[in-house]
Parts: structure tokens; sequence; C-alpha cells
């Protein structure tokens, strides 16, 4: 099972559109994951009605649109392995140790907010995933997405992609 992994989009905000390679790869994916901060509806409908399954969470950029369509934690399983969704995980310093407590049932957990690539493992396991940007860089040299695929109860392939701006 093919997943996209995106954050951070803030569309109209900070883009018109997600970048055609992103595009590129909803169509690929069988899931696609969206740690919130979408800003726009829009966004949520094309992905709705584009992706084969959607799995996304609200953000802290979000308003009661779609607050009230998503849910501020996510969970999944897939294919044997648990996944949970959310946009803020808190400090950098800590975060590993902080979500392996808030999140003892999860395999991976995909987060965004900062907008900085990040993956980790936690001492118990649980690895963490934020797949940065692909339409607002902040001080990143690029945009940002991930890809991964997962098969037989396990994580595999993580790849960070990069745009240049």
């Amino acid at each position: 099972m093919e997943l996209l992994l995106i954050s951070d989009t803030h569309l109209p905000v900070r883009a018109k559109d997600l970048p055609a390679p992103v595009w590129d790869a909803v169509d690929a994916a069988d899931v696609v994951i969206h740690a919130g901060d979408w800003v726009s509806v829009d966004l949520l409908d094309a992905l709705e009605a584009r992706a084969r399954r959607l799995v996304g969470v609200f953000g802290n950029n979000d308003g009661a649109a779609l607050r009230a369509r998503l849910p501020e934690v996510a969970r999944v399983e897939l294919e044997g392995v648990r996944f949970a969704v959310v946009h803020e995980t808190g400090a950098a310093t800590g975060r590993e140790r902080r979500c392996a407590r808030e999140y003892p049932d999860v395999d991976v957990l995909v987060f965004g907010h900062s907008h900085i690539p990040w993956d980790t493992t936690a001492d118990t396991g649980l690895r963490l995933l934020n797949p940065g940007s692909p339409t607002d860089r902040r001080r990143q040299p690029t945009f940002t997405w991930m890809t991964a695929e997962v098969a037989d109860g396990s994580l595999r392939d993580v790849r960070l992609h990069h745009l240049e701006p």
C-alpha cells in the first residue's frame, strides 16, 4: 500500500494550489495522509474527490468549516500498521518521549505544524514523521512531502521528496 504524507499546505494563502508533483503523488497513492493546516475547505474537497482514501486532521490555522469535518487526532490501521495523525506535538526537545507516552498504542505518528521534515524513532519503537510543507518552506531550503509503503505489518521505504523553490 502506497502512502502520501503531506501537511501545512496553507492554501490559498501560501500557494494557489499544490505543486504538480504532489498531485501526481496523490494519484499514485492508495492513502493520502494530511496532518493539518489546510486553511481552505477547497483543498479538502479536492483531495476527497481525487484521493483513493484520505485521512486528515485539522491544524491550528484551520477554521470552523474544516474543524467541523476533520478530527483533531485521526487513527487508522493500514496493512497492520497503526497510525495516528495530529497537527501539533509541541517542542522538538523531548518529542519522542512525550509522543511515545501520549500514543502508546501506535506504530507511526504523522504530524505537522513546524514545516520542518522530521523522521525519528522513540525508544518504544514509535516512528515520528513530519513531511514538512509542499507549499510553505519557511526557513527550509526546499518544499517537502513524504511517501512510504506499508506491507505485512511494517512501514517501508519512507522517502522525503524535495521541490526547489
